[in-house]
C-alpha cells in the first residue's frame, strides 16, 4: 500500500497558507498514484486543518483545505465537503472519483452524483487525470460505478482519443484498446505505435491490429517494414511472422541471426513453412568472418553436437558478445569442454565470464578449489568474483563452507549478503563425514573461520553450523 504521508503534511501546510493555494503545490496532479496515496495519507494524520468553514456553510479557504476535507476520516465531513464542491472545482475531480468507491454509502452517492454531472463536461486533460484514478480504484469493492461511467463517457471517440497520450499506463492502454476496437487508427498509425511505444501491452495490441488489417503483405509492405524496424523484439517478431503470408523467405532469412531469440525462432518458423531449412545458413554464418552473436546463438538453438566444432573457434573471437553467445550455444548443445571454458573465467567481458561460469556449474566439483579461490580475491574484477562464488557454491561441502565463511567480512556488500544467505540455508547431509575426513590443518583452518564468523552470524546460526559439522563448540 502506497502511503505518502509527506503529501498530507504538504497539504496541511498549503491549507494554512491562505487563498490561492492549489493542489499542484502539493502533488503531481497528473499522477493517479499520488491522488490515491494522498487519500490514504490524510486519514493517518494526527492533526488536520479545522473544518469550521464547512459547518458555517462557507466556501473552502483554498484547494488543499477542500482536498483534506474530502479525505477526512469522518464520513460526515467527507459528505459535507462533496456537497460544498462546485462543478468549477475540476482540479479535485480525481478525489471525487476516489470517493465514488467510499465505504460510506451517503458519501458514495454524493460523489457519484457529482462525477456524473462533471465528467462528461470535463476538458480532455482533466478527463485523462480522472480516468487514471478511476482505473486505479476500479478494483475496490464499490469501484464499478466510476469505471462504467468512464466507459459511457468514452463512447465519444474524440474524448477517448485524449487517453492515447496519457502518461498513465492503464489509461493509455484503455485509450489504445478503444481506438483499435473502433478503428480510429490507420494501419500505418498502428504499426508506428507498435514500433515506438515502450509498453509491451500497447505494442502487442497495435501490432496484432495492424497485421489483422493487412490482407496481403505485399500491398502493405511499408507496415511490415515498420514492424521489422522496431527496437522491441516482440514487435519485430510480429513483423517476421507476417512474412509467412507472402512467402518472403529472403527477407525472413535476414532475421535468423537477430539479437532476440524470439525473433530468430519466428524467422526459422517462416522458412520451414516454405520448405527452407535454416541450419545450413547458421553453419555458413558461423564459418564466416562476419559472424554475429545471433548467428552463434541460432546454431546452438537448432544445431546438434556435431556443430560444436563450428562454435569452439568462436570462443576466441574478438567480440565479447560473440564469445558469450558461443559459450551459451555450446551449453545448449551439451557440448561444453571444461578445459576450454576455464580460461574464459579470466575474460575481459563480464558476459563471457558469466556464461562460462554457468556452463561450468554442473562440473564445479571437478575444478581445483584453490584455482577458484584465487579468482575470489579482492583484487579481481567483481564479475570474476561473482563467477567464482557461483562455482564454489556448487563445489564440495568443505569448499562451499570455506567460501561462504571467507566472504562474511568482504568489502563487497553484495557478496557478503549472498554468503550470509547461503549459510542460513547450508546443511548438506555429508557435512559431518567431510569434516571428520579433513586433514588436521584444514580442519583447524575451518575452525578458525567459524570462530571469526561469530560477530557476523550470531551464536544460534554458528551453533547450528558446528552441529552440522560435528565440530567442537
Amino acid at each position: 500500500m502506497n502511503i505518502r504521508i509527506d503529501l498530507a503534511h504538504l497539504a496541511v501546510k498549503a491549507a494554512g497558507s491562505g487563498p490561492g493555494s492549489a493542489m499542484g503545490e502539493v502533488l503531481d496532479t497528473a499522477k493517479a498514484e499520488d491522488w490515491v496515496a494522498f487519500d490514504l495519507a490524510v486519514r493517518r494524520l494526527w492533526t488536520r486543518p479545522a473544518t469550521d468553514w464547512l459547518r458555517a456553510g462557507n466556501p473552502a479557504p483554498n484547494e488543499p483545505s477542500l482536498a483534506v476535507a474530502l479525505c477526512h476520516p469522518d464520513g460526515r465531513i467527507r459528505q459535507a465537503a462533496l456537497t460544498s464542491l462546485s462543478l468549477e472545482s475540476v482540479a479535485l475531480l480525481p478525489l471525487v472519483a476516489v470517493r465514488c468507491a467510499d465505504w460510506v454509502a451517503p458519501v458514495r452517492e454524493a460523489a457519484r452524483v457529482m462525477l456524473r454531472r462533471a465528467l462528461p463536461e470535463a476538458a480532455p486533460e482533466v478527463l485523462v487525470a480522472v480516468a487514471a484514478v478511476i482505473l486505479r480504484v476500479a478494483q475496490r469493492r464499490h469501484g464499478d460505478f466510476a469505471r462504467q461511467l468512464l466507459e459511457e463517457v468514452l463512447q465519444d471517440g474524440e474524448i477517448a482519443d485524449a487517453l492515447l497520450s496519457s502518461k498513465d499506463r492503464a489509461a493509455r492502454r484503455l485509450g489504445h484498446r478503444i481506438a483499435v476496437e473502433r478503428g480510429r487508427l490507420t494501419c500505418e498509425d498502428l504499426a508506428r505505435i507498435a514500433a515506438r511505444d515502450t509498453d509491451i501491452v500497447v505494442q502487442d495490441l497495435c501490432a496484432d491490429a495492424a497485421l489483422a488489417r493487412t490482407r496481403d503483405g505485399r500491398e502493405h509492405g511499408d507496415i511490415v517494414a515498420l514492424l521489422l524496424g522496431a527496437r522491441q523484439a516482440r514487435v519485430r517478431a510480429a513483423g517476421v511472422t507476417a512474412l509467412n503470408r507472402t512467402g518472403d523467405t529472403e527477407r525472413a532469412t535476414a532475421y535468423l541471426d537477430d539479437r532476440s531469440g524470439l525473433v530468430r525462432a519466428c524467422a526459422r518458423w517462416v522458412l520451414r513453412q516454405h520448405g527452407v531449412e535454416p541450419l545450413p545458413y547458421y553453419r555458413s554464418l558461423c564459418a564466416s568472418a562476419e559472424v554475429s552473436p545471433g548467428a552463434a546463438a541460432g546454431l546452438g538453438e537448432c544445431g546438434s553436437k556435431a556443430d560444436a566444432a563450428s562454435l569452439r573457434p568462436l570462443l576466441a573471437h574478438p567480440l565479447g558478445a560473440v564469445r558469450a553467445r558461443a559459450v551459451w550455444a555450446l551449453r545448449m548443445l551439451d557440448a561444453t569442454d571444461p578445459e576450454q571454458l576455464m580460461p574464459l573465467l579470466d575474460d575481459v567481458s563480464a558476459a563471457v565470464v558469466r556464461e562460462a561460469s554457468i556452463a561450468l556449474t554442473p562440473v564445479a566439483a571437478r575444478l581445483p578449489e584453490e584455482w577458484l579461490r584465487r579468482r575470489l580475491a579482492v583484487d579481481q574484477p567483481r564479475y570474476v568474483r561473482v563467477a567464482a562464488l557461483r562455482l564454489l557454491a556448487a563445489h564440495g561441502t568443505a569448499a562451499q563452507l570455506r567460501c561462504f565463511l571467507t566472504l562474511l567480512d568482504d568489502s563487497d556488500p553484495g557478496l557478503r549478503a549472498r554468503a550470509c544467505t547461503a549459510l542460513h540455508g547450508w546443511g548438506p547431509t555429508d557435512a559431518t563425514a567431510v569434516y571428520a575426513a579433513l586433514p588436521p590443518i584444514e580442519r583447524a583452518h575451518l575452525d578458525t573461520l567459524l570462530d571469526r564468523a561469530q560477530a557476523s552470524l550470531g551464536g544460534e546460526l554458528l551453533h547450528k553450523l558446528r552441529w552440522y559439522l560435528g565440530a567442537p563448540r
